[in-house]
């Protein structure tokens, strides 16, 4: 990450600089400065660059701090439990659905009080699926326990992450804290941003990590952490997690007063903007609020005695100051960023109401909106929407929509989605012309598959027109392998490159029936899918469609589906449903920005294990799927590459057959990158086969736990050696300089290894 300096800086007792940057580097950038031991992460859109950014510095040898990718943000969230319980200070970034899939861990990290910080870059929580801004996955933060503190822009960003190490470490406190800024609108635009010169400084106000509390690396004190807890242990934790959050208010104001002198920037609990007379107000959190002074100022100049509020912590609440802020404030609108669904406001127009109950205020009017979801943009003409609301109650005397949403858009039923492609005749998706045959006798399949051309006439189930990058291998890849698929499909696609670019409402280049669902929960999700269709069909519910052959059920997915999906995927296969895992492999997290995955081959560069004097790329090998999933004892397992079509055709012809009458079905497919890969998309095909004849990715399949090669290159005398596969793309070529001699050397004898002990599964059944 480069920083641009400047020397132009505001008064405080310590030096400063300039820099020129986004919300997500200055998390980084201030993460680097304290040197955490460990961040434990998983790559998440927009929190994804606060990972990137500080893997660049580390390779860089600007830290020391522990990156570990985990196979998912709950995995990720138990690493940071892990590494605070022993004792260290812990990092982490995340968003929206990645938030809550690693919710479960945040109560137990703040109920057994271990500190650590955590930025939430917030962003809208699907369904439908939305990378954008807004605070639906803040919301779900507020009862978990942590301090919150919010940051407007990325000098915010910077600061409060100071501040928040402190405020976590406090003994009074002892509890981890999050740092949330505003997807996008914070994460990605860049700001001028003053700095702590020098690590020093950062870390003599921050001070040492307090000594005094236990943790699981003191063999001379051992402890248990997490007991089981009946009553009345547990409620008398809860109050004494209580007592400590509403204690962290009280610690924070005198950290940003200590913060104020040595920086001369102030962070109050309340960001107050001309209220000392206001008669109507808005408050507003974050990004938004810096929007709505200017609208204060405007108003003020036609008369009008505005005011705003914006809060730079909201757990614990600041009922109170709250309450003072409005005791004389006619109206006040309050927008929140999220709904609570049911509740009849968004959950700070209910907070706000019951302050300014508590503290017996009763004379203000409470307008409550929901604004600027899945990262709508709030302007002044929506602030000045916002004060015209408290205006009007003040006129009327009362609010005369207590509730509702400001920005949307009324439903138009002539403006319906139109279907634009008809259903495709199952006619011309049977062919006839691949036949699948089992050999009672030996058990064995006999498939037959005509030359590719003759499918030529057989309907794509993708129609054109998606937007993925050019030279993306993901739907040739796909299409080649439908080819293979006689009749109807089911298709789920987890969250990923071809589900993103095929789908933009009201659009969808699906020509069969699609779902989405998420990297951990798909798998199941199909699961249902597939059992209620056979129950139904028992039961002889879908009799009356006239079904002329049972539907095949294929879950697509990517490098993500199978890390963070993994279990859920394995437990699929467990279960036996009748169903396909299609992987479609480019060795990365490719729609959040070519983060490693486990898939990543060791050395290879992404975002997150990039090339430098300090590190050469991935620092482990990559994960073999197909043998993970091989030894849960499923039917069919195999390997495809679009540089051998007629072993493609005839394995999704397998596949087919085995899904409809046994059971689950898993297969991996190659697929080029080049956007990521840094390779010419013209060699993409020659990526691919000199991937699969450098036996990095062999092609094989296993048939009830029999393998069989279905292409030896060895047998063709095309066997290359695997650096002339890497050479050609930018992401590897690195590896065949002579410093990354040994890290070569590592990953093909990896190869090799991998490859000889295929050979002898190939050799001997039993294996």
């Amino acid at each position: 990450m480069a920083i641009e300096i400047n020397k132009e800086v505001s008064a405080g007792t310590v030096e400063q600089r300039m820099v020129y940057e986004s919300g997500n580097e200055m998390a980084a950038y201030a993460a680097h400065q304290i040197n955490y031991h460990v961040m434990g992460y998983f790559p998440i859109s927009p929190s994804t660059e606060v990972a990137q950014f500080l893997d660049l510095m580390k390779a860089n040898g600007q830290h020391d701090i522990k990156l570990i990718p985990a196979d998912g943000e709950h995995g990720s969230a138990g690493i940071c439990y892990g590494a605070a319980t022993a004792g260290g200070r812990v990092f982490n970034a995340t968003s929206a659905n990645g938030y809550l899939y690693m919710l479960e861990q945040m109560p137990v990290q703040s109920g057994t009080r271990f500190p650590m910080v955590m930025n939430l870059v917030c962003r809208s929580v699907s369904g439908p699926l939305n990378i954008h801004g807004d605070h639906s996955d803040l919301y779900y933060a507020l009862n978990t326990g942590w301090p919150i503190l919010m940051s407007r822009d990325p000098q915010a960003v910077y600061d409060m992450n100071i501040m928040a190490i402190k405020l976590a470490e406090d003994p009074e406190v002892r509890l981890p804290v999050i740092v949330a800024s505003d997807g996008y609108f914070t994460s990605h635009q860049k700001r001028r941003v003053q700095t702590f010169a020098h690590k020093s400084d950062v870390h003599a106000f921050i001070g040492e990590q307090p000594k005094q509390f236990p943790h699981v690396l003191d063999r001379n004190n051992p402890i248990t952490v997490g007991p089981y807890m009946n009553e009345p242990d547990y409620i008398n934790n809860c109050y004494q997690q209580s007592e400590a959050m509403y204690r962290a208010g009280g610690v924070f104001d005198r950290i940003r007063q200590e913060y104020k002198e040595l920086t001369g920037r102030d962070y109050p609990i309340l960001d107050l903007y001309r209220m000392e007379d206001a008669e109507v107000a808005v408050f507003l959190m974050n990004s938004s609020s810096e929007i709505i002074k200017d609208v204060v100022d405007q108003l003020r100049e036609q008369g009008i005695k505005a005011g705003s509020i914006a809060p730079n912590m909201i757990r614990p609440f600041p009922a109170q100051e709250i309450a003072e802020a409005l005791k004389n404030v006619k109206a006040v609108t309050v927008g929140d960023r999220a709904d609570s669904y049911g509740a009849h406001g968004g959950n700070m127009s209910l907070e706000i109401k019951a302050a300014l109950f508590t503290a017996g205020y009763t004379d203000t009017l409470v307008v409550s909106r929901v604004y600027g979801l899945g990262g709508k943009d709030f302007y002044a003409e929506d602030g000045h929407a916002f004060f015209r609301m408290a205006m009007d109650a003040v006129e009327a005397g009362k609010v005369e929509v207590p509730f509702d949403y400001h920005g949307h858009t009324a439903g138009d039923p002539n403006k319906k989605p139109q279907r634009v492609i008809e259903p495709m005749k199952y006619e011309d998706l049977n062919t006839g012309l691949i036949t699948v045959n089992k050999d009672e006798a030996t058990g064995q399949l006999k498939v037959k598959v005509p030359p590719i051309r003759q499918l030529t006439k057989k309907p794509k189930r993708l129609a054109p027109g998606h937007g993925a990058c050019p030279g993306c291998g993901i739907f040739s890849g796909l299409e080649l392998f439908f080819k293979g698929i006689e009749g109807d499909i089911v298709a789920l696609f987890h969250t990923g490159c071809a589900m993103v670019v095929t789908t933009g409402y009201p659009y969808s280049s699906h020509k069969a029936t699609y779902i989405h669902n998420l990297f951990q929960s798909g798998a199941a999700t199909l699961s249902g899918v597939v059992e209620m269709f056979w129950e139904r069909k028992r039961r002889g519910e879908l009799d009356h469609l006239n079904l002329p052959a049972d539907f095949t059920f294929v879950m697509i997915t990517g490098d993500g589906g199978m890390d963070i999906g993994m279990g859920p995927a394995i437990g699929a296969a467990l279960r036996n449903h009748k169903m396909i895992i299609l992987e479609y492999d480019n060795e990365g997290y490719m729609n959040t920005g070519a983060q490693l995955s486990y898939s990543t081959p060791l050395g290879h560069r992404t975002s997150t294990s990039n090339v430098g004097k300090h590190q050469g790329g991935k620092l482990f090998h990559h994960k073999d799927t197909p043998q993970i999933m091989a030894a849960t004892n499923i039917p069919y397992v195999f390997t495809g590459s679009e540089s051998l079509p007629q072993d493609m055709l005839k394995k999704a012809a397998k596949a087919q057959y085995y899904a409809q009458n046994e059971g689950l079905v898993y297969g991996k497919i190659l697929i080029t990158c080049p956007l990521n890969w840094l390779s010419e998309e013209q060699i993409g095909q020659t990526l691919i086969d000199e991937a699969v004849n450098s036996c990095f990715f062999p092609m094989y399949e296993i048939e009830n736990g029999v393998t069989t090669i279905t292409y030896n290159p060895e047998d063709k005398n095309k066997r290359i050696p695997v650096g002339d596969w890497l050479k050609n793309m930018g992401k590897t070529k690195h590896l065949t300089r002579p410093e990354y001699a040994e890290a070569l050397q590592s990953f093909e004898n990896e190869v090799d290894r991998r490859w000889s002990r295929l050979k002898a599964r190939h050799e001997n059944p039993y294996l």
